[in-house]
């Protein structure tokens, strides 16, 4: 065990997938969508997770974060456990809500963070959640409206994800919704949820951590040392 330890350190990049127990579903309703969410973004604030892209869909959700301190399988488990007890009690249920603990992908190229922002958000979508783009970006169980400033979530760091798509504001914003548009026609990529970006949990792939060239860690600027756009104009 003190090899996974040594692997899950601050700042790696993980894409996290929770699978409701033999595919049975993880939220029964609004109050279960909005407790999910309230309390993802509770612990990422209180833990120093960084959360990039993420989608609650019915029987299981998606979530790009950077490690904090704590490292990843700290912060999931307490996520899981409140979440799940929470629900059960609310639901007057037993038993186990999640299928094992969670499917943890290490994330180890720079093309992979954006290809993996896309993919998430476009989920809603693609499950028909939401009927169009137009949906999708104000669609509340979902980050991509976050990034795009319709949707409300100060946990979420979406100035580093704009910072990916330009240098102002206005231009990254309309870069990002043009890129995902783009991404509606590839369909489901199932590349991107299995070994093409590393090995699941339970076997640890060798970590490299997303260091986009300029920056130090996965949301700092290695000049500055503050979050967001690193050089830019805000």
């Amino acid at each position: 065990m003190p090899r996974q330890a040594r692997l899950d350190s601050p700042g790696t990049l993980h894409h996290v997938i929770i699978r409701g127990i033999e595919g049975k579903e993880i939220v029964d309703d609004e109050q279960d969508r909005k407790d999910f969410v309230s309390r993802l973004g509770k612990l990422a604030k209180e833990t120093q997770t960084s959360i990039y892209a993420w989608a609650l869909m019915t029987n299981h959700a998606h979530i790009l974060l950077s490690s904090g301190p704590q490292g990843l399988a700290n912060f999931m488990r307490r996520f899981m456990t409140g979440y799940a007890v929470g629900y059960n009690l609310r639901h007057r249920r037993y038993g186990h809500l999640f299928h094992n603990r969670y499917k943890s992908m290490v994330c180890d190229g720079d093309s992979y963070f954006t290809e993996l922002l896309r993919y998430i958000h476009l989920n809603p979508l693609r499950a028909k959640l939401v009927g169009d783009l137009s949906g999708l970006e104000s669609y509340p169980y979902c980050g991509h409206g976050v990034i795009l400033g319709r949707v409300s979530y100060d946990w979420q760091d979406r100035d580093y994800v704009l910072s990916w798509f330009g240098r102002r504001e206005g231009e990254a914003r309309s870069a990002y919704r043009r890129f995902v548009k783009e991404g509606v026609a590839l369909g489901r990529r199932p590349e991107l949820v299995g070994g093409g970006l590393g090995r699941s949990l339970g076997g640890w792939s060798e970590v490299i951590s997303l260091r986009r060239p300029g920056c130090s860690g996965a949301s700092r600027c290695a000049d500055t040392g503050q979050r967001g756009f690193c050089g830019a104009d805000s």
